[in-house]
């Protein structure tokens, strides 16, 4: 049997369809709800964190809109920005669902990214080469060399607790976010 071009790409297609329909079916149940139904958004997706400790990195009445609160995770000296946004935000959590955390190490050269502005949503200019990362859109480079988003820490509220207890993609300079470092403390034996 010999297969046309025409049968080859038609085929080609649906074998595509059916593969991204796996990927993208079971993805609707992890982002489906985020609710806790007390009125607490529990984080950005259902997903489990098996080996990421769970770590108080702050609470909601203690965050400002203007001023962002850094915290090391997972490890000691691995630094991170606690962010209120002022505004509703996909993956925020929170009663208002508008407080983010993502890795403060630019994601061109590593350095660390300290400057917030609360009228644009945006983590920078990076000291090194001026980067600077929208965080009201994923950690989105905004400007600069890098090229890559701000791994984004997955937060879980508690009452007025907020715990991370995991991170979305690889934090600079790392292999595996989880590899070579002092964790820091597990936040009440949870």
């Amino acid at each position: 049997m010999t297969l046309n071009r025409r049968d080859f790409l038609l085929g080609g297609g649906v074998l595509g369809a059916l593969a991204a329909s796996g990927v993208i079916v079971p993805m609707a149940f992890v982002l489906s709800d985020n609710n806790d139904g007390g009125g607490n958004a529990t984080g950005a997706t259902g997903a489990a964190f098996i080996d990421f400790p769970r770590t108080k990195v702050g609470s909601l009445s203690s965050l400002s809109q203007t001023q962002p609160a850094f915290f090391d995770y997972p490890f000691e000296g691995q630094s991170n920005v606690l962010v209120k946004l002022g505004q509703t935000n996909p993956t925020g959590v929170g009663s208002d669902r508008d407080v983010v955390a993502y890795s403060n190490l630019c994601t061109h050269m590593g350095c660390a990214v300290i400057e917030y502005n609360d009228d644009s949503k945006t983590l920078g200019p990076c000291p090194c080469h001026f980067s600077t990362f929208d965080l009201a859109i994923a950690g989105q480079v905004a400007f600069g060399q890098a090229t890559q988003n701000l791994p984004q820490v997955h937060l879980v509220v508690d009452g007025d607790d907020i715990f991370a207890d995991g991170v979305f993609r690889l934090v600079y300079g790392h292999t595996n976010t989880l590899d070579g470092g002092t964790e820091v403390a597990i936040a009440g034996g949870i």
